[in-house]
């Protein structure tokens, strides 16, 4: 029988980019990396703005892809430590910068039979055209098993009362 061997200890790797729902992947992943006894892989994908054609095009009128790859890697960290503090996340953990777009990198960092992709299923709702792209690319894409963890119903309440807020529109006090 032949094929790749396996590693050492399975990979839950977590896209991580800041946003709610990213963090509330990076959490179930480390729940799902303590219950399994895998190590943690929070993946960061990075490009410089307009994308890698665009530095290329215009070398000096942007900023070093190291730059951007150091801000990337302060974004990362200030995640990681907000989400776990000092104490870490109980579990191995190797955060890992990618250069690339998110769903693409996610997927060639996810090779390994015994990996699990954590992934934020983006928004639901009306406003939500962009929101899942990448979910849905690792979904279509990946060659391991991908866990989409479905946004929070407090994500929805709160960007309506922000919505509300920033229109000044009266709030809704029925249930309180």
């Amino acid at each position: 029988m032949s094929g790749p061997l396996p590693s050492a200890t399975p990979r839950v790797l977590v896209g991580v980019s800041g946003s709610l729902g990213s963090v509330r992947a990076l959490r179930r992943a480390a729940l799902l990396a303590r219950g399994t006894g895998a190590s943690l892989w929070p993946v960061l994908a990075w490009e410089p703005p307009g994308g890698d054609p665009t530095a290329r095009r215009t070398p000096g009128a942007v900023p070093p892809a190291d730059e951007w790859q150091r801000l990337a890697r302060q974004r990362l960290a200030a995640v990681l430590d907000e989400i776990f503090g000092e104490d870490g996340s109980g579990v191995p953990t190797h955060a890992l910068l990618v250069r690339g777009t998110p769903g693409p990198a996610l997927v060639v960092t996810a090779d390994r039979d015994d990996d699990v992709l954590v992934i934020g299923a983006g928004r639901r709702g009306p406003r939500r055209a962009f929101a899942g792209r990448i979910a849905r690319y690792c979904l279509a894409h990946a060659t391991c098993p991908v866990f989409a963890v479905p946004p929070s119903p407090l994500e929805s309440a709160l960007v309506t009362a922000h919505r509300r807020n920033a229109w000044h529109l009266p709030m809704s006090t029925r249930g309180l």
